[in-house]
C-alpha cells in the first residue's frame, strides 16, 4: 500500500471519528483503586526503607563493620561558628575599621 493511501485512511479515519461525551470520559473506581495501590506500595516501601537503614546503624554501632571506615558520631544540633576578628554582621560586609 503507498503510503498517501495509508496517509489518507488515516485523515479519513479522524474526520469521521466522532468525539465522546464530556461524561462518556472518566477514569473511574478501577482507576482510582490502581491510584491507592500505588501510593499504598509507597508508602510499605517507605517503611521498610526506614526499618533496614536503623538496622544498619545498630549493626555499625555495634561494630559488625570494618573498624578502619567507621563514620564520626552524628550530631543532634548544628555548631555555631565562631565569628572571625573584627567582623560585624553578615560575611562580606565591611566593618566599622575597614570604613574609616
Amino acid at each position: 500500500m503507498a503510503p498517501s493511501a495509508t496517509m489518507a485512511g488515516m485523515l479519513w479515519l479522524l474526520a469521521t471519528d466522532p468525539l465522546p461525551d464530556d461524561e462518556d470520559v472518566v477514569a473511574g473506581w478501577t482507576a482510582f483503586g490502581l491510584f491507592g495501590l500505588g501510593v499504598l506500595a509507597i508508602v510499605i516501601l517507605g517503611f521498610s526503607l526506614v526499618t533496614r537503614l536503623r538496622n544498619v546503624d545498630r549493626a555499625a554501632e555495634a561494630g559488625l563493620y570494618d573498624p578502619s571506615t567507621k563514620r564520626p558520631a552524628r550530631r543532634m544540633s548544628v555548631p555555631e561558628e565562631p565569628e572571625a576578628p573584627g567582623a560585624s554582621g553578615p560575611a562580606g560586609s565591611a566593618s566599622a575599621a575597614d570604613t574609616e
